[in-house]
Formats: C-alpha cells, structure tokens, sequence
C-alpha cells in the first residue's frame, strides 16, 4: 500500500492530453474536448468523439480498491445491464473493462463508459418514486444471487470507528471541540454496535449499489439510469433506499412506503431494516468527515472544500452527531401505515 503522497500526486499528471492519449489508445477518435467531471475520489472526464459521440472516461484513485474488487463492481454493473435494468457499465475493449495506461511513469487503472444523458429525478413526483423503487428491487434481486467475494461490506468497525480514530491520531478536530467528539463517538459507536446486532443474523446482506443517492440517478425518457458503482459492497437493501429520502419524518414515510410497495413487484423487503435506516446516516456522516481528512494532502480537496480547516465546520459536525445519538435512539421509520 503507497503512502498518501505516492497514493495522490500522480493525479496531478492527467493533463487534457494525457487523458486524451489513453483513450485514443483503445481505438476511439477524440475531437479534443475534454470536461472534467464532478469527481474528487477519482478522476472522471467527458470526452468527445469524432463523429459528435461523447463517451466518459474514469481515472481510478491508485492504491483504493485492487484490480480484483475493481472488477467485481465492472461484472456486478454488467450483468445488471445485460438484464436490460438501467445500469451504466463500463465498456468492454478487447473483451476488458479495466484498462491501464502509463503516464510520466505512472500506471493509471481506468475505464470508459457510454455517456448517459439526464437529469435529477423528480422525489416529490410518486411516480418518479415508483419507477426507481421497481427498478432497485430488481438490481436487488440479482445482487441477492451472490456476495462479493473480494469487495468489503459496510460495517461500523469501517465506516465509523476507524473514522473517529484516524480523525482524532490526526490532528484534524481543533482542540476546543476535541473532549467533545471524543466522548460523542464513542457513545454513538456503542448505540451503532448495538442497533446492528439488533438485526445480526437475521437481514440479508448482498450487492448493492452502496451509494444511491440523487447524483447517481439520472432521469431520462421515464427512466432512472444508476451511475457509479465505484462504492457498491455488501450491505442491506435498505442502504440504496434511505439516501432518497428527504424532508420530515412525515414526509419520508410517506416516499419510503411508496418506494417500498413498489420494490415489492420483484423483490421482497424485509421491514427489519428500517432500525438501520439512522445508524447508517451517522456511519456516512462520520466516514464522509474522515473522508476529507484522508484526502487533505491531494491538492482538490484543499481547493474544493476550503470550510474543512474551520472551527465552524467541526463545530457542526458535532451538533450534527449529537442530533444523530438522539436520532439512533428513537423509533425508526414504520411501512404499516401505507400496507
């Protein structure tokens, strides 16, 4: 495993004509545009082709996921896609999706994916809601054929007790605040272990898309297509539906049972789940802090979320946690009223 600096730098050498060049070795004609996306974990760029096509182009983050885990989300999203659900897959070259490439000496992974045009669903539209929940209970139906087998699940151990630990070992919580979110982590670790052995043993864990919120839904033609695997793992079905919800305790009944009666169409969804719904929250929002923590030295991260050194940031970021301890110990979201 590189250190942080051996693991973030190279970036810096995708230059628009070193991105060019990689895609123009697998065959493709590129018209020279070249528009970065959205994208901080790895690189991901829209490339246009001769001939008015576009196609995009993803720079995996060195040293994060193996070839092998890598893969397991390619052939997850393919076979998802060869089921005609709505799945963006990488493209196959010479009968490969994950490609290398050498720039300045480095090996970049990556891999090119059909552009997919769209837009943000509709979530106070029911039948925006309906469409994305028959859609899921059927990428669920296949990802409960099998697990990953080289690709983690979520646990509490990951997602939140490593991320308070590098996060107080690394000087990131300003001193005022740090007593704080010491004593609060390890109060909330305790009502997340907790909550999980409530259900251990008893939910189905399998694939799933990890990170299904409304960015990775884009809405087209009455269709929702589900872009970037890059965070699926093993976990509970309720993790790719708890991240379309918004509003009100109300209001999220009201879109989770909707969402719900119509991922029953393919797939069965067990109402245990829903005790995961808040643990699950606090587990990304204690991840997402450490995120930016692991990420601080490569240079985008500085640039694109300058509030992150702020005593006001850490000092909302534990408000934020305290409102979650509340929140993991009230009663969780019920179906019964919509069946």
């Amino acid at each position: 495993m590189a250190d942080d600096d051996e693991q973030i730098y190279p970036f810096q050498f995708l230059g628009p004509d070193a991105v060019l060049d990689a895609v123009e070795s697998l065959g493709y004609e590129a018209n020279g545009q070249v528009f970065a996306l959205n994208s901080y974990e790895n690189r991901v760029y829209q490339i246009g082709l001769e001939g008015g096509d576009k196609l995009v182009c993803k720079f995996y983050r060195p040293d994060r996921w193996s070839d092998a885990q890598i893969l397991e989300e390619h052939q997850f999203s393919q076979q998802l896609s060869d089921l005609e659900i709505p799945v963006v897959a990488p493209l196959s070259i010479n009968g490969d999706t994950l490609q290398v490439c050498q720039i300045e000496g480095e090996a970049f992974r990556f891999a090119v994916f059909p552009y997919q045009r769209g837009r943000a669903p509709e979530f106070d539209q029911d039948a925006h809601l309906e469409v994305i929940g028959r859609f899921l209970g059927r990428v669920h139906r296949v990802g409960a054929q099998a697990a990953f087998t080289h690709r983690p699940a979520f646990s509490v151990q990951s997602f939140a007790e490593d991320s308070a630990s590098f996060l107080l070992e690394n000087d990131f919580i300003p001193l005022s605040l740090l007593q704080a979110y010491e004593s609060l982590s390890q109060d909330l670790m305790g009502r997340l272990n907790d909550r999980f052995q409530d259900v251990a043993g008893q939910i189905s864990i399998f694939r799933v898309h990890g990170d299904c919120h409304p960015g990775n839904v884009l809405w087209q033609d009455n269709t929702p297509f589900f872009v970037d695997l890059d965070d699926a793992r093993n976990g509970p079905a309720v993790q790719d539906l708890w991240m379309l919800l918004s509003g009100d305790d109300m209001q999220m009944q009201r879109q989770l049972g909707i969402i719900v009666e119509a991922y029953e169409q393919f797939n069965e969804f067990d109402v245990r789940e829903l005790v995961l719904i808040e643990p699950l929250r606090t587990m990304r929002m204690m991840h997402y802090a450490a995120w930016l923590a692991r990420r601080w030295v490569d240079p985008a991260f500085p640039r694109n979320f300058p509030w992150f050194e702020s005593e006001r940031f850490w000092s909302d970021h534990v408000l934020a946690l305290r409102e979650q301890l509340a929140a993991l110990d009230a009663p969780p979201l019920r179906l019964s009223v919509f069946r």
